[in-house]
């Protein structure tokens, strides 16, 4: 069974944060056969348009992750997480 996670991010995106940045996230998880990351500029609209691509990616569960921004600017896992299928 393929596994997908939804990053969703809340709060301010730092100017700097860049799609170099965000693929450098999707590394991270290496548990996850695809990784779709939701933040105000980047990445998918809403948790409905990401769970839909990695849906038709073939993944059969999939978990959504909520993640913040540091003060410096790093990314944060809140260690809250939803499954949301599988």
């Amino acid at each position: 069974m393929k596994t997908g996670i939804i990053i969703y991010v809340v709060g301010e995106v730092p100017l700097y944060w860049s799609e170099k940045d965000e693929i450098n996230i999707r590394k991270l998880d290496s548990r996850a056969d695809a990784v779709e990351i939701i933040t105000t500029r980047t990445g998918h609209f809403d948790v409905l348009d990401a769970w839909w691509s990695l849906t038709s990616r073939g993944m059969a569960r999939i978990i959504c992750r909520l993640a913040e921004f540091s003060y410096t600017g790093n990314l944060i896992l809140t260690g809250r997480e939803l499954r949301l299928s599988g």
